[in-house]
């Protein structure tokens, strides 16, 4: 791990550190060491730095759009980055859907638990914009058990999460923006708007983390997601097509909610 230290790459060091651990207690449990040697290990490393995702504001969403229609990446690729913007999930939840978790004839994403960072059930309501992503995906992957699929042989397992990442980066974006700080420009939008903060915590699958409150508040608030991702998905549309005004168009201001 040293020379990982030397790069700079803190987050992968802490996540060996885990990995390390999960193996040497495994060892513990099953009678083979004693002790896990490797128990404090990650405090011979420095930690990570949170920081904000990268993202850009509203005005530029056009032209981030624009780029994204012109840049040489693959259609899938690109299916994709419009997927995670339009559902405003995290990179490995949009590159992990499933055929068999979307149901059409409701617009309904529902992700299982298991795949959640909180790990806890997701349903996301689909606008027509994320509909028209599935029929193009259709011929593409309908055969096969992901919506997008890795690119190369044997096709049997999703695309990698960083690969939109990576696109975003070949379009100019190194800095400026990563696959996660969608989720970001989403938010900030959708706030601006007066939308109300607990139905846009719940679409971006936020945990409140009072517990107490948490136990209490149980509302999924899915029809008024399905309102609020309806008009997600007709910005995003309209900011595409080059024709929306960001800070004057009456017709994207949110009337009721």
């Amino acid at each position: 791990m040293e020379p990982l230290r030397a790069n700079g790459k803190l987050e992968t060091i802490k996540r060996l550190c885990q990995r390390i651990n999960e193996i040497m207690f495994y060892a513990v449990n099953i009678g083979l060491i004693d002790a896990n040697p490797a128990a404090k290990i990650k405090d011979a490393f420095e930690s990570p730095i949170k920081g904000q995702m990268p993202t850009i504001n509203a005005q530029e969403l056009p032209q981030f759009m624009q780029s994204l229609a012109m840049a040489r990446i693959e259609l899938q690729t690109r299916c994709l980055i419009e997927w995670q913007l339009l559902t405003m999930t995290r990179p490995n939840e949009a590159v992990g859907a499933k055929w068999q978790e979307i149901d059409l004839d409701n617009c309904l994403w529902v992700i299982p638990a298991e795949k959640m960072k909180m790990r806890r059930e997701h349903t996301i309501t689909l606008n027509k914009q994320a509909m028209a992503i599935l029929s193009i995906m259709k011929p593409i992957s309908g055969h096969r058990e992901h919506i997008f699929p890795s690119m190369k042989p044997p096709y049997t397992t999703p695309m990698n999460s960083s690969t939109a990442n990576m696109a975003i980066k070949r379009m100019g974006y190194k800095d400026k923006l990563v696959a996660h700080g969608l989720r970001a420009l989403a938010s900030t939008i959708l706030n601006e708007q007066g939308f109300d903060p607990n139905i846009i915590e719940a679409a971006l699958a936020h945990v409140d983390t009072n517990s107490v409150r948490r136990a209490y508040n149980r509302a999924t608030y899915l029809e008024q997601r399905r309102i609020m991702l309806d008009w997600w998905g007709d910005f995003v549309e309209q900011a595409s097509q080059g024709n929306v005004s960001l800070s004057g168009n009456r017709n994207l201001k949110l009337v009721n909610h």
